[in-house]
Order: structure tokens, then C-alpha cells, then sequence
């Protein structure tokens, strides 16, 4: 009887390690284009702050951008923030959040 639950226990442990790893990005439709989450990664010293790497209509973007759910503003590879405009991806970004 002893033997049977460690071979239960046996059996869902290799189970459960073999099982792979979802890699999926969030996909949403916003104003006829699909615009897909592809990374994202919240700053450890900003909360406020999100590094993503979207896709619009399966284009990638080439770099990651730094969303600013705070001020709403989208900083491109160390240039100066620019507005969210209404319905771009960093509003996305940010209600995704619930920031």
C-alpha cells in the first residue's frame, strides 16, 4: 500500500516537471490592428515604469521602449518622453495593469 502512494507521488512529480512553459504574448484588437505585448518587465526602481517590446499587426518593434504609467509618457532608446497619444499601445500597456 506504501509502495502504491510513492509511485502515485512518483508519477504526478515527473508529470508536472515535464509539463512545458506557456509562451504566449497578450494580444488585443485596438482600432483594427493587433497589437500583441511580446516582453515586459516592470522597473525595480519605478514602479510606474514598464520596458515592453510590442508588435503592431505582427510587425516587432526593434528596440524595447519605456512606458511611463504615470505620466503617460513613452521614452524611445534614451530620447525625450513623448505624450501617450488615445489608443496607442502605452495606453494598452497601462490598462493592462491597472495602473
Amino acid at each position: 500500500m506504501r509502495y502504491r502512494y510513492l509511485l502515485l507521488l512518483l508519477v504526478l512529480f515527473f508529470w508536472l516537471g515535464l509539463v512545458p512553459i506557456a509562451d504566449a504574448a497578450m494580444c488585443r484588437e485596438r482600432n483594427g490592428q493587433q497589437v500583441c505585448i511580446l516582453k515586459l518587465k516592470r522597473s525595480a526602481k519605478n514602479y510606474w515604469e514598464y520596458r515592453a517590446k510590442i508588435s503592431i499587426d505582427g510587425k516587432k518593434q526593434a528596440d524595447k521602449e519605456i512606458y511611463n504609467c504615470r505620466d503617460r509618457t513613452l521614452t524611445r532608446k534614451g530620447k525625450y518622453p513623448i505624450p501617450f497619444k488615445p489608443d496607442s499601445p502605452g495606453e494598452l500597456v497601462c490598462f493592462t495593469l491597472g495602473v
